[in-house]
């Protein structure tokens, strides 16, 4: 069976479209273009704003003109990762899905369910003749995934909606209240390059193999992140070998934890052997801490292709391994009033090197202000202290949940009548575009919900097909009873 002949055919056929269509974040333009072209080819009233994101907009059933208008909100953009033994240009290659058995996936990429799903869901309402509801319109926002500028860039005079509902959640059968807030915090080293001291062997340490994931989704995982892990052994090498750092590349998004991270380094010809133990050593210490949640690690070290034409400055090495082993990652704070819920966390992203700095990228997320301006400190404080210069950028609020919600309480009396069951009510330790729309449109009622997604923003990304005609049925009811 082909992934477009799936049910409900109207949505996954446009799904399948989108996977053909590359369309990571700050690329979005032919996912735009197809968007655009369906409202076209739909003579539905649509336009693109100033900052690139669309509305299109579908007029209610007969006898439904006086409902509520209901804003369907997804983004276009996905994130692009991908294993690294393979080649894939996210710019310009369609993804490689398939079925496997219950779940749709991607082989060696992300599946871009994250938020494919929800564009797919909404291209299928404003395409079908067969529902009942009131008058729509649906919001496709840009570069969700890194930085939020569609929601940012949104004027508050665009959307009619009296409710929105947000298709970027990731647990069929749940309702989304509530959203962390985020911000990006970023520490700078100026490189200082050296001349190579004589022979000396170029080596190249490569850490990959770990799960990864969504920064705000799986932080709670207790998954390795290969930044910390490669520090962790520079650290050891340094102290008992005397090594020196020529470059780091480590981590590739903001909001996923890193899988891979790799750094070129230079040793004296007499304690490359001993290097090579005290890394495959290291990488049994390591494959034992992480026994429950990381099967498939790989921690090596191999000659350079070529010699080092330079090696960092000491000082700054050592101000860089600092600085990466002391700042906090991972979980900071469970919230007390959501038990089960991360409310404070930060993810540890990218270190990179090149030849004029070196960059310590954070992604800290709470649904508490004052904690994570108490975090994004602690992160400042330990950064600077290895003499880092600090910027911070993408501050977005979160999104506080409403108990007196009429589309919460319509959507539960839904579930329960349909499936038997109250949908669990939550609030989700990632950032959804909901804080930022709900702060130019304050009266708009708000809810997320969607399908089941696992492993996001990795290349074990996969959704379940059966929870995709669950979310299906909710929303088409939904829209009915509004």
């Amino acid at each position: 069976m082909k992934i477009y002949e799936l049910e409900p055919q109207i949505l996954w056929k446009h799904f399948y479209n989108l996977t053909q269509i590359p369309r990571p974040s700050h690329h979005e333009e032919k996912a735009r273009e197809y968007v655009t072209e369906f409202a076209k080819s739909h003579n539905l009233e649509h336009l693109v704003d100033e900052t690139g994101n669309v509305v299109i907009r579908k007029a209610a059933t007969n006898g439904l003109e006086n409902h509520k208008t209901v804003t369907l909100q997804s983004h276009l953009d996905i994130v692009p990762q991908k294993n690294s033994h393979i080649t894939h240009n996210f710019e310009t290659d369609p993804l490689n899905v398939y079925i496997d058995g219950d779940w749709v996936t991607a082989k060696d990429t992300t599946l871009g369910s994250d938020n494919g799903i929800g564009v797919a869901a909404s291209l299928a309402v404003l395409e079908s003749e067969e529902l009942k509801h009131g008058p729509i319109e649906a919001l496709f926002t840009i570069n969700e995934e890194a930085g939020m500028e569609g929601a940012f860039g949104l004027k508050p005079e665009v959307l009619r909606g009296d409710i929105l509902l947000n298709l970027d959640s990731e647990d069929e059968g749940e309702l989304f209240v509530g959203c962390a807030g985020g911000i990006n915090v970023t520490g700078t080293l100026q490189m200082i390059k050296e001349e190579v001291p004589d022979d000396y062997s170029t080596l190249d340490i490569v850490i990959k193999g770990f799960k990864g994931g969504h920064s705000g989704l799986d932080i709670n995982l207790e998954r390795g992140n290969a930044n910390k892990v490669l520090f962790r052994l520079l650290k050891t090498l340094v102290a008992q070998y005397g090594v020196r750092m020529v470059s780091v590349n480590g981590g590739s998004l903001r909001n996923a934890i890193p899988r891979e991270a790799f750094a070129t380094i230079l040793a004296e010809p007499g304690h490359v052997g001993d290097i090579e133990n005290a890394v495959s050593s290291f990488e049994a210490l390591i494959k034992n801490e992480y026994s429950a949640t990381e099967p498939n690690i790989d921690i090596s070290v191999h000659k350079a292709t070529e010699q080092a034409a330079y090696v960092m400055n000491e000082m700054v090495q050592d101000d860089l391994i600092n600085a990466v082993t002391a700042c906090p990652t991972g979980v900071h704070h469970m919230s007390a009033e959501m038990p089960g819920t991360v409310e404070t966390s930060n993810n540890l992203a990218i270190v990179k090197s090149d030849d004029e700095k070196i960059e310590i990228l954070n992604l800290a997320r709470s649904f508490s202000e004052s904690r994570k301006e108490a975090l994004v400190s602690e992160i400042e404080s330990v950064l600077s202290l290895a003499g880092c210069k600090i910027s911070k950028d993408g501050n977005y609020p979160g999104w506080n949940p409403n108990p007196e919600s009429a589309i919460l309480k319509t959507m539960k009396d839904i579930y329960l009548e349909n499936w038997g069951k109250t949908p669990a009510v939550k609030a989700i330790h990632a950032g959804l575009e909901c804080g930022i729309i709900g702060s130019k449109y304050p009266e708009m009622d708000m809810i997320s919900f969607g399908p089941t997604i696992k492993f996001p923003h990795s290349p074990d990304e996969k959704i379940m097909i059966k929870t995709v005609n669950e979310f299906w049925k909710w929303l088409v009811l939904t829209l009915e009873k509004i």
